[in-house]
């Protein structure tokens, strides 16, 4: 029996634990006038919320690792700003945006994998950021993970607000890269973590998050349905074939606790060959949008499900079709954050930064 069988069956006692969590499928907006689904493949108009709006921190195909902007009332459709510049000339990284104990927002970067330190910048308005601090791991004696190679793959940053502490993860390799053979670096990519209550301080040497014997990259770290649990949304790896299906997929874990123990994750919610999940709440309140590049830098796709357990399925975009898209993302858009804003601060970014703002 392979272990993408096996790992299904671990995956839906898993899917138990983090059910309890599940949201129903009009959770999260009262108030709220939804409006009826129409038939399937009809045209359809997304709600838009009057209170709130979509930012989306990332780099782009002609300048990785560079700080853009693009934002959407629907989290469907979305326009870059800034006249296609920069936001920042400071930060580099694989954006992640977390909101800080006191309001503030925290983003994390590297210069690049090989930088030795994770970088913190702050802001309390999404749009001066300024730098706020580093952190150097310690990969010297990570428990169940011989000779971990200096590299630090794609820091996200996660604040817990049931136990007031951050949560860091990244990815490291430890089987160094060959032409001849270059999967048997990334097979070798697991996700590390340490745990910070103010990330000045850190609790202890890195750790690995899950107990899986499978290749994980840009793994993010969110609440589980309703606020129950957490869900670890992860890449898979590994390179696919026969006896590993889900390889260069994003998959989902969920589990009762922050630090786990996650099961072997579920069903692939993107083809393969996608990377770089960020995933948001659809202004209705009933649907999640998770949304992943297909590397490198050659689309974005979508897929939506009512629950983080899904069941998911792909939303058709980008296809080229006007009338065939549900969602729309600028082109050379690579990997990057969604996060909820308010409508306030949405104003806000875009008088800061205009989409029409001329490029020097």
């Amino acid at each position: 029996m392979s272990r993408s069988t096996t790992g299904g069956r671990r995956y839906r006692f898993g899917a138990m634990l983090c059910g309890v969590a599940a949201i129903g499928a009009l959770g999260g907006v009262a108030s709220a006038q939804v409006p009826p689904e129409v038939p399937p493949g009809a045209p359809e108009v997304p709600y838009v919320d009057p209170a709130r709006a979509y930012l989306f921190a990332h780099m782009t195909k002609e300048r990785y690792g560079v700080l853009f902007y693009s934002v959407s009332l629907d989290g469907l459709h979305w326009r870059r700003l800034n006249g296609g510049r920069p936001v920042s000339e400071d930060y580099h990284g694989h954006p992640s945006i977390t909101r800080m104990s006191d309001g503030r927002y925290i983003l994390v970067g590297n210069k690049s994998d090989s930088d030795s330190q994770v970088r913190f910048w702050v802001s309390s308005d999404l749009i001066r950021w300024a730098p706020f601090g580093a952190y150097q791991p310690d990969l010297s004696n990570v428990r169940g993970f011989a000779n971990p190679l200096p590299r630090l793959g794609a820091p996200k940053l996660f604040f817990d607000k049931a136990s007031s502490r951050y949560l860091l993860t990244w990815h490291t390799p430890n089987v160094p890269h060959t032409p001849a053979d270059p999967e048997r670096y990334w097979a070798s990519q697991r996700t590390l973590y340490v745990t910070s209550k103010d990330l000045r301080t850190f609790d202890g040497p890195p750790k690995l998050l899950f107990d899986w014997d499978i290749a994980t990259i840009d793994t993010i770290i969110m609440p589980g349905d309703e606020g129950k649990g957490y869900c670890a949304v992860i890449k898979d790896e590994r390179y696919p074939s026969y006896n590993w299906t889900t390889g260069k997929t994003v998959r989902i874990s969920c589990a009762p606790s922050l630090l786990g123990p996650y099961p072997m994750p579920g069903p692939a919610i993107s083809p393969n060959f996608r990377e770089a999940p960020t995933i948001i709440r659809a202004p209705n309140g009933r649907d999640w949008l998770a949304y992943y590049e297909q590397y490198a830098g050659q689309s974005y796709g979508l897929s939506k499900a009512p629950r983080l357990e899904g069941p998911w399925y792909q939303v058709q975009g980008n296809s080229g079709v006007a009338r065939w898209n549900r969602f729309e993302m600028p082109a050379g858009t690579r990997h990057g954050f969604m996060i909820e804003i308010s409508r306030k601060e949405y104003d806000a970014i875009v008088a800061a930064y205009p989409e029409g703002a001329a490029k020097p």
